[in-house]
């Protein structure tokens, strides 16, 4: 772990620039393009304003460092809500020092408190940093289902 105090904080739209800043690195980081980010604020803004994402910023020495997103489901197999990690992102200097486990940390405990039946995450095949924080952290592979997925057009 780091010598520096890690802070993490739930966002509001007050905090939004910080968020802005790190979700763009994010995209980018997965190679969607830096071009829109207009788009991107009206995304976050409407997200936050709607209540239809949780979003936790994670701080060193007030500087926003990386974030997790969180958007709410339902299972009909488990009669309660569940909670989707959609995205997670560290600043490069920042990774391999725990913020993850962090961020990951505060995840669970929220959906624990918050009642949830579990917590689902998916990344890319060869994100073996995220793969190997995820095995490590006790989350299970999903051997028994496939995962699907029909983009629909781009209509904006």
């Amino acid at each position: 772990m780091m010598n520096q105090k890690i802070e993490i904080k739930r966002a509001n739209i007050n905090m939004l620039d910080d968020i802005l800043m790190l979700i763009n690195a994010y995209r980018c980081f997965y190679k969607y393009a830096n071009d829109n980010l207009d788009r991107l604020k009206a995304f976050i803004e409407a997200r936050l304003i709607n209540n239809e994402s949780v979003i936790f910023l994670a701080y060193s020495e007030g500087k926003p460092i990386g974030f997790t997103q969180l958007y709410p489901s339902f299972t009909t197999l488990g009669l309660r809500k569940l909670w989707i990690l959609n995205d997670l992102y560290i600043e490069k200097s920042y990774r391999g020092n725990g913020v993850g486990k962090i961020l990951i940390d505060t995840v669970i405990n929220f959906a624990s408190n918050d009642g949830a039946f579990r917590v689902d995450i998916k990344t890319e095949h060869n994100n073996f940093p995220a793969k190997n924080l995820y095995d490590a952290y006790g989350f299970k592979r999903d051997d028994t289902y496939l995962y699907f997925q029909y983009l629909l057009p781009d209509n904006n």
